[in-house]
C-alpha cells in the first residue's frame, strides 16, 4: 500500500502513462484492475526457493523497454536487483551510503514517512521538490465495490446500514511484537464499548480466520484485499495495530487510527485527513481504549455537524 502515492504521483506527472509493478500476489490483488496498471510481474513470496520461476518473471520484465524505471522500496537490495535488470532510458533509486557516501542524496531533507520518500525522490528528479503535500495513500475502489460491500455491511448490522448508526472495525492482528495478547484486546473492547457504547464494533478476522476478540463481536473474514478495503470504506473508523492492514484502511478513505508499540509512527502513521497514531508505549489497554474513544468521538462529532450543515443547505429538508 505505500507505493499508492508513488502511483498517484506519476499518474498527476505523466498522465495516460502505462504502469507496470513488480511485486507479490497482494500487489496484483491490489493494482491490477487500476486504469494506469498495465502489468503486475509477480514475484513468489520466498524467491530463494523458487529461483526458476522467479528467473522467468525478471526474464520478463527484461523484455520490456520502459521510460523510467524506479526502484520504490529505501533499503531493499531485490529493489536494486530489479531496477538493474530493467531496461529503461532513466533509472531512479536510492544511493547505498556504504557504496555511494558521496551522493547527493544522502544531504537532502528527505521525509520521514516511507510512502512518502519514493515521491520525494520523483520529485527531485523532476524539479518539483519543493512541494508540500503527499498524495493520500488510496486504493481508488470502484462504485461497484462499494455498493457491493454496503450490502454485506447492511447484513452485519441486523438491518438497513443506514440504522446502524456508527460502525467502527476493529483489526486486533500484526507481526511479532507488534501484536497485543488476546487478553490486552479484550480488555481494550470492554473499556471501549463503555466509554462509546453507541458505536457498533466489528471484528476485522486475520488470515487465520480465528477472533482474538473472544468472538463477542460480528465478525467479517476475506483473504481478498480490496473486498476488505471496501468492506472498511463502509464504516465510520478503523482501530488497526501497526500492520498492512492499516494502511489498506487508510486506503481505502475511512479515519483510521493505528496502534504503535515498536515501530517508529513518524515512518508508518496513517496520515492524511481524520487518520492518527496513537504511541501505546506505557499505557495498558484501558488507557488506549480511553484515546481510542476520545479520537472516535471526535469522528462522530464532526461527522455530525457536517450532516446538520448539508440538512440547513438542502432546499427539500
Amino acid at each position: 500500500m505505500l507505493i499508492s502515492p508513488l502511483i498517484a504521483e506519476i499518474e498527476a506527472l505523466y498522465p495516460g502513462a502505462e504502469i507496470d509493478i513488480v511485486g507479490s500476489h497482494a500487489t496484483e490483488c491490489l493494482y491490477a484492475s487500476r486504469f494506469s496498471v498495465h502489468t503486475v510481474f509477480v514475484l513468489p513470496p520466498k524467491i530463494a526457493r523458487h529461483l526458476w520461476q522467479s528467473a522467468g518473471v525478471l526474464r520478463a520484465l527484461r523484455r520490456g523497454r520502459y521510460d523510467l524505471a524506479i526502484d520504490a522500496c529505501n533499503g531493499s537490495q531485490s529493489g536494486r536487483i530489479v531496477l538493474a535488470l530493467a531496461q529503461a532510458r532513466y533509472k531512479l533509486g536510492f544511493p547505498d551510503p556504504k557504496l555511494n557516501p558521496a551522493s547527493a542524496w544522502h544531504a537532502l531533507a528527505w521525509p520521514d514517512h516511507l510512502a512518502h520518500r519514493s515521491v520525494f525522490l520523483l520529485r527531485q528528479a523532476y524539479g518539483v521538490a519543493k512541494q508540500p503535500d503527499y498524495p493520500p495513500l488510496n486504493l481508488d475502489l470502484t462504485l461497484e465495490e462499494k455498493r457491493a460491500a454496503s450490502s454485506v455491511m447492511a447484513t452485519l448490522c441486523g438491518g438497513v446500514r443506514e440504522q446502524c448508526g456508527a460502525t467502527v472495525a476493529i483489526f486486533p492482528n500484526a507481526t511479532g511484537a507488534k501484536c497485543y495478547s488476546d487478553d490486552w484486546w479484550r480488555s481494550f473492547v470492554e473499556t471501549f464499548q463503555s466509554l462509546c457504547p453507541q458505536v457498533r464494533l466489528v471484528d476485522l478476522l486475520a488470515a487465520h480466520g480465528r477472533s482474538q476478540l473472544g468472538s463477542r463481536l460480528p465478525p467479517f473474514y476475506s483473504r481478498n484485499l480490496r473486498r476488505m478495503a471496501a468492506m472498511m470504506a463502509c464504516m465510520d473508523g478503523v482501530i488497526s495495530a501497526d500492520c498492512g492492514v492499516m494502511h489498506l484502511a487508510a486506503a481505502s478513505g475511512t479515519p483510521t487510527l493505528g496502534l504503535f508499540s515498536v515501530t517508529d509512527p513518524a515512518k508508518y502513521t496513517p496520515y492524511g485527513g481524520a487518520n492518527a497514531a496513537l504511541d501505546t508505549h506505557g499505557m495498558d489497554a484501558a488507557a488506549v481504549a480511553t484515546a481510542a474513544a476520545q479520537w472516535c468521538s471526535r469522528l462522530l462529532s464532526v461527522r455530525a455537524s457536517a450532516e446538520m450543515v448539508s440538512t440547513s443547505l438542502d432546499p427539500a429538508a
